[in-house]
């Protein structure tokens, strides 16, 4: 029997059951070089049943729900899902053959589409992304000529060629493609796709709405806002509609949509998204989940970005209080956790619970990773602030106190900078031993990324430690030159580690590189006598403006 008869009896046998099981839902693991696994849960027994994402199964049940893509943030490969010609439409000339069930046999191309679309699949879930962008595109050649231009086929396979460029990236895929410059890549493939079946089915009809969410995040990533938002709002209205309020997949639309309104400024809106969204991840069963711990964590961001602070602690502790009842202590996600919360308490002025919670984060870091690990000199940055707060309370009533914290403070910058600049050194010596070292380069990008920011706000923190204690009388050891030299070792990171890299694109890296050149230009209006500085305050203020025009630039084309 051939693979179109046998899928079409499957479709038939499996509609009912697939409509009467609760919503298919998705987790990746987290290597691409694992099939992942999904999992569906029978509404009347709680029996789970794990299957492979190439599993026929799977694909049935998607099937069953109308759908030959798969939905919103689930990720999943387009299916080849024989499907059936309209009423009225021809099939001389194409080599196609009618069949007793409606459906047809293959020829030549459509034999080659469904191999070259199964071993693209197979390459893509293994990460070979490279390989599988040439399958999937043969995919579409021979769709295009077994099927013809506009079949939902070629949409299907379109929509699988442009996963190459846009799923299962890394978590900071959006640095990914500015570095890649694949969008002109996969969108005319997405919009492809929309035109094929939106002619196909209707501009109403669910499969649209799911193309249009991928098209979404492509232009999300991009911040292409206003049309990413459009792609959003299209595709919230057909999975209403087609799926109801209350399904994970319209709420994965409709958090994403509250990113946007989120980066667009209007957080209202964006709040009320977003707080739906989690809303139906807890009516079906998913208030644990990692999705609704990752929308959780975005909506407390939000609410520190808007200075609720006393809001962003309420999610945080809750955040803290599941990751120590699933991992206890034991566990970076804690740590994670943990460490948030901290830095709230830390802004609101709770310094003591910050201070507590930071040291029990350090002596968990410690256990878990390795001595030297970049995020440990995070945390010792981060006790340096909080002991640094705690000097500023203690000013003009206990300076002898405030000289001890800032005395400890100094020993975790000491103690950060040296992390950093030690990991910065590492990994500019060994560049193109990324696979000896069993990571991604976007891995490495990341950690290195990390470590030059923390460097930077490391030596930045000191020299306004240095000028805080000269200004105190009962400081014993004065240094006079030590916030310049820290400002401009500052600078000298910055050359050293930014320029010429793929960091020195990076916002939040030109962000603390601006802060020391604005501290310095200042230090050196201020001093008392004109000694010979390696740089002129006028040059200092040409570098911090050609800095802020290059962020004003990226702010507009992000926006």
């Amino acid at each position: 029997m051939s693979m179109t008869r046998i899928m079409s009896a499957l479709l038939r046998r499996t509609h009912s059951f697939s409509s009467s099981r609760a919503p298919v839902s998705t987790t990746f693991a987290s290597s691409l070089s694992v099939k992942p696994k999904i999992s569906y849960q029978n509404d009347y027994g709680g029996h789970t049943r794990k299957l492979h994402l190439l599993d026929p199964r799977l694909w049935i049940i998607f099937s069953g729900q109308a759908a030959i893509l798969g939905f919103c943030g689930n990720v999943a490969l387009a299916e080849d899902d024989p499907i059936k010609p309209r009423s009225g439409d021809s099939l001389d000339g194409s080599g196609l053959e009618r069949i007793e069930d409606g459906s047809v046999v293959s020829n030549i191309h459509t034999s080659k589409w469904r191999v070259f679309t199964d071993s693209g699949r197979e390459h893509f879930f293994q990460g070979k992304l490279e390989p599988a962008e040439r399958l999937f595109g043969s995919a579409i050649h021979e769709a295009k000529e077994g099927f013809g231009e506009r079949d939902p086929h070629v949409a299907s396979a379109c929509n699988n060629l442009t996963k190459c460029f846009y799923c299962f990236l890394p978590l900071r895929k959006a640095e990914l493609y500015r570095v890649k410059k694949e969008f002109d890549k996969a969108e005319p493939l997405y919009l492809e796709a929309v035109s094929i079946l939106e002619e196909y089915y209707g501009p109403e009809d669910v499969r649209v709405g799911a193309t249009l969410h991928n098209l979404g995040q492509l232009y999300l990533v991009q911040r292409k806002l206003e049309e990413a938002r459009s792609c959003y709002e299209r595709a919230l209205k057909m999975k209403r509609r087609v799926l109801g309020h209350n399904h994970p997949d319209y709420a994965e639309t409709m958090y994403h949509l509250g990113t946007v309104l989120h980066l667009q400024g209007k957080d209202t809106d964006a709040e009320a998204l977003i707080l739906d969204s989690l809303k139906i991840l807890e009516d079906n069963g998913q208030g644990e989940s990692m999705t609704y711990i990752r929308r959780l964590r975005y909506l407390s961001q939000i609410y520190i970005r808007s200075n609720r602070l006393a809001d962003a602690e309420n999610i945080q502790r809750k955040l803290l209080h599941m990751m120590e009842l699933s991992k206890g202590w034991n566990s970076m996600e804690t740590v994670i956790a943990a460490e948030a919360l901290a830095v709230t308490l830390q802004l609101s002025g709770q310094l003591r619970e910050a201070q507590e919670l930071f040291e029990k984060c350090l002596n968990t870091q410690k256990k878990l990773l390795p001595e030297g690990h970049i995020q440990i000199g995070g945390n010792f940055l981060h006790m340096a602030k909080t002991f640094m707060l705690q000097a500023t309370q203690l000013r003009g009533t206990n300076n002898s106190e405030a000289l001890s914290k800032l005395d400890k403070a100094k020993d975790y910058l000491g103690d950060s900078s040296r992390i950093a600049k030690d990991v910065l050194l590492k990994l500019k010596n060994q560049k193109g031993k990324e696979q000896k070292q069993g990571k991604s380069s976007e891995t490495l990008r990341n950690y290195e990324h990390a470590a030059l920011v923390i460097l930077l706000r490391s030596l930045d923190s000191l020299a306004v430690l240095e000028t805080s204690k000269n200004e105190i009388p009962e400081a014993k050891e004065r240094d006079p030159h030590a916030a310049e030299d820290a400002l401009l070792e500052c600078l000298s990171a910055y050359k050293e580690f930014g320029c010429g890299s793929q960091l020195q694109d990076s916002p939040e890296v030109k962000t603390e590189y601006v802060t020391c050149l604005k501290h310095l230009s200042v230090l050196l209006a201020n001093k008392e006598t004109k000694e010979a500085s390696p740089i002129s305050i006028a040059e200092l203020k040409e570098e911090v403006k050609r800095i802020e025009m290059d962020l004003i630039g990226s702010h507009k084309k992000g926006s």
